[in-house]
């Protein structure tokens, strides 16, 4: 794995969080910020993922495939609503 510096500039009270962060974690303050950006990257791919799949449903077929659900079984213990 090819590794690259950043220079990086954070706020004085942000970078003093991330430090208290990191060491309550036991981890080094890179592997955090690494962990950081990849959680990030993985919320906002998740955010596109979501978005075009729901371009491409329909709300009437998912009402009718809700209409049929259950249909025919009768409830076992555990359904009941508190």
């Amino acid at each position: 794995m090819r590794k690259s510096n950043v220079a990086l500039r954070l706020q004085e009270s942000l970078l003093a969080e991330a430090r208290r962060t990191a060491e309550k974690e036991g981890v080094a303050l890179n592997q955090f910020i690494n962990v950081a950006v990849a959680e990030k990257l993985a919320t906002l791919r998740t955010e596109d993922y979501f978005r075009e799949r729901s371009e491409r449903g329909s709300v009437a077929r998912a009402k009718r495939i809700l209409k049929k659900a259950g249909k025919g079984n009768a409830p076992v213990r555990g359904d009941e609503v508190d």
